[in-house]
């Protein structure tokens, strides 16, 4: 029998909605290092109604390695809570022993180490192998995606999407939400979701932009064991600012908190006995949302890449946190008894690639779908004299490596690289093949631009970007981590003001400080602005890394962090 820990119970009418987690039994089995396939998948807690919830693969189909973030600063509210927990503290408030199985899935520490023992993690092939054992105990499970699955690869973006389409309606997906989906452009996506895409794409913030209307469809309504189940659809709201607003001019986002509330109280109304949100704006702005909006059981949160072994409660809505990269897959159990949610059991399944086996049919489709790209993808392009990590709040060796690059070929004296969380590690001593040049850089606006801006310009770049991130109101959190600079350190106080996070900026090449006044050349990538020109940045990057042959990166100490 699964050890079940009730993290907590909210008392109601005539009974108490609980929570609990498979995570107890096999963290004891991860100590142990006894792991088989049987102990990661395990078996259901209690209920007649059950969750499958993946999200943030992006586009990668293959076993990776994954470093988990060292720096994840919360603010405001969520100062000190998860996931704003790494390292030390993320072991201590969930019991996890230094060096274990555990560790190295949900840690950064001793990453490079611990990679050597407990190898790669995700392939979609060992998701497959999970997800039918689960329908194969429970044939009637609702496997959900929450978004960040069509981008992100070179096959992905070659294929502008198909490959992940094709795999996922091979996985028996029934319903998906998005975000970087949409910069494949708003005619591929109505091309993919009118002619070719199996399960739901839901959207009930996604609306015209000159009509004010829904585009697509709000929730769709599942009837499982008896219970009519609602899965409500929250795309990313903040489109337009963090990706090219030019690729889907006809398409309104937002939070739109009053219609997903309204959204709610209709399918309440159409006899839904449990409410699912499957959301894609963040860990933070849905904690608020569970607050803010009533009637919400389970928000399947997404695209911050947290994963947490546990639900969080927040009142009588259970936010659960799955992670990127197809490291782990969710199973979430729902009792529902006289009409409502009673409790839930949750799963955080961890897809050790050398534990659990591959699905062969869908390492075949895989197989078929790489192929065309294989001999581009496997050239090795140079060996990585240190770990290549992207993950971490303001900056990561794998950014560190393309703010070199521009700087170097396209004559910079500064580089910024935009703060995204996507993309697989390289161990030291690996080589660096153009696949893996590829999952940290392709998208479908990939120009690298080369400028020049003022000082004073910079700063506002600099600060407008922390602001996003850093904003003490997770409602106005609308980035991913902060900007990726090469060339210019910085001093920043989280927890100061708008405006007045930023400063002692300063031009390492000189060690002179950022003049407001003068005028420095900047290269980027990623821009959202129409029209930008430039080489692609995977071009930049394999340059540069051919000229260095083996790429070592050294501890980055250009940012001064005041976190309190």
């Amino acid at each position: 029998m699964i050890a079940r820990r009730h993290f907590l119970q909210a008392a109601l009418a005539t009974t108490a909605l609980y929570g609990a987690s498979g995570f107890g039994n096999w963290a004891k089995l991860a100590a142990q290092q006894a792991l088989t396939q049987e102990d990661l998948i395990g078996t259901g807690g209690a209920g007649n109604v059950t969750l499958v919830h993946i999200t943030d693969i992006h586009a990668q189909t293959q076993p990776i390695y994954f470093r988990e973030p060292e720096f994840n600063l919360g603010v405001g509210s969520a100062l000190g809570q998860v996931p704003h927990l790494t390292g030390a503290d993320f072991r201590a408030a969930y019991g996890i022993s230094q060096g274990s199985h555990l560790d190295y899935a949900l840690t950064y520490s001793d990453f490079a180490a611990l990679a050597q023992g407990y190898g790669r993690m995700g392939g979609l092939d060992r998701i497959a192998t999970v997800v039918n054992a689960i329908r194969a105990e429970r044939p009637d499970a609702i496997v959900l995606d929450g978004g960040d699955t069509w981008q992100g690869s070179l096959p992905a973006l070659r294929t502008n999407g198909q490959d992940m389409v094709d795999l996922f309606n091979a996985l028996g997906v029934d319903a998906m939400t998005s975000h970087w989906e949409f910069t494949l452009g708003s005619d591929r996506v109505h091309e993919i979701v009118e002619n070719s895409l199996q399960p739901a794409f839901l959207g009930a913030n996604i609306f015209d932009a000159e009509w004010d209307e829904p585009i697509f469809d709000d929730y769709k309504l599942f009837e499982r064991g008896g219970t009519m189940v609602a899965v409500i659809g929250q795309a990313f709201p903040y489109m337009p600012i963090a990706n090219p607003g030019w690729m889907f001019p006809e398409y309104s986002f937002g939070l739109r908190r009053e219609r997903i509330a309204e959204v709610v109280e209709e399918v309440r109304g159409l006899g839904a006995e449990v409410v699912v949100l499957l959301s894609h704006n963040g860990f933070d702005t849905d904690r608020q949302f569970a607050r803010d909006i009533p009637g919400i059981d389970v928000i399947l949160t997404g695209h911050t890449h947290d994963a947490l072994p546990d639900a969080v409660q927040v009142g009588n809505t259970f936010l659960i946190a799955s992670g990127s990269h197809g490291k782990f897959v969710s199973r979430v159990d729902l009792d529902v008894r006289d009409g409502a949610l009673q409790g839930l059991t949750h799963r955080l399944i961890p897809i050790f690639s050398d534990v659990i086996a591959p699905d062969p049919d869908m390492a075949a489709l895989i197989a078929q779908t790489r192929a065309p790209f294989e001999a581009e993808m496997g050239e090795v392009i140079g060996t990585a004299g240190s770990l290549l990590y992207r993950r971490g709040n303001f900056n990561g060796t794998w950014d560190d490596v393309i703010c070199n690059a521009l700087i170097s070929q396209r004559d910079a004296q500064i580089a910024l690289s935009p703060g995204f969380r996507w993309g697989p590690s390289v161990l030291p001593g690996q080589e660096i093949k153009r696949e893996d040049i590829y999952n940290a850089t392709a998208m479908s606006y990939p120009q690298a631009y080369r400028t020049e801006m003022t000082g004073e310009f910079l700063k506002v770049v600099m600060e407008d970007v922390a602001d996003n991130i850093f904003n003490p109101d997770p409602y106005y959190q609308q980035g991913g981590d902060m900007v990726r600079v090469g060339g210019m350190g910085y001093r920043i106080d989280v927890n100061a003001p708008a405006g007045s996070r930023i400063s002692e900026m300063t031009l390492l090449e000189t060690g002179e400080r950022i003049d407001p006044a003068a005028s420095y050349v900047v290269a980027g990538w990623a821009s959202v602005n129409e029209g930008t020109e430039g080489p692609a940045i995977w071009d930049v990057v394999e340059d540069h890394i051919r000229a260095q042959g083996t790429v070592t990166v050294n501890p980055n100490t250009s940012v001064d962090v005041v976190a309190g």
